[in-house]
């Protein structure tokens, strides 16, 4: 009998060791865990919440319009953020009367806002003024317009600052689900 149970523990010690590798390597590689502070993208998502992000797609793709993005702060890089993607590299971008312009169309959020959100200009992004986005850049925005620091502010964001793109709540519970594909074209 005492051989059985050492047998049965050193099985269960292989068995958590391995697991434990197999996530690092996928944390380390494939996905990370990043939590929500403050409001900026309600009602999409909440302070507090919990989200996975995978770090390998835009390797090898460009983030598309509307999709979710989590990116470095660039006030601080050692913070993230979790902001959507609304202006592409190499387009004209500007805000009027409380819309989004893109290359001189309105961009009609309605897949993930309310009609009713308006969208101010900042510091950066001023009323009615259009700029190009850079290449090898993208304007990012909060859901939450009015509680939202974004590129409205502090500028277009670059791809290298870009940490990847959730694709799954997981906490907490009541929310627990996978975050909406946005394939979002101009007209």
């Amino acid at each position: 009998m005492p051989k059985r149970i050492g047998s049965l523990i050193v099985d269960f010690v292989q068995t958590v060791g391995i697991a434990a590798a197999i996530f690092i390597i996928l944390y380390a590689f494939v996905f990370r865990l990043h939590q929500v502070f403050g409001r900026s993208m309600e009602p999409n998502f909440h302070d507090r919440e919990y989200v996975a992000t995978e770090i390998v797609s835009y390797r090898f793709r460009e983030p598309k319009r509307g999709e979710v993005v989590v990116l470095k702060s660039p006030s601080d890089p050692s913070k993230d953020f979790i902001k959507r993607i609304i202006g592409l590299p190499g387009e004209r971008i500007k805000t009027k009367d409380g819309s989004i312009y893109i290359n001189g169309k309105r961009l009609d959020e309605g897949l993930y806002l309310n009609d009713s959100v308006k969208t101010h200009p900042g510091s950066f992004l001023k009323e009615n003024q259009e700029m190009i986005i850079l290449e090898g850049s993208y304007a990012v925005m909060g859901d939450n317009r009015s509680n939202s620091s974004d590129s409205r502010e502090w500028g277009f964001l670059k791809i290298e600052d870009i940490v990847g793109k959730p694709f799954l709540v997981i906490w907490p519970p009541k929310e627990i689900g996978g975050i909406p594909e946005i394939n979002y074209v101009l007209p």
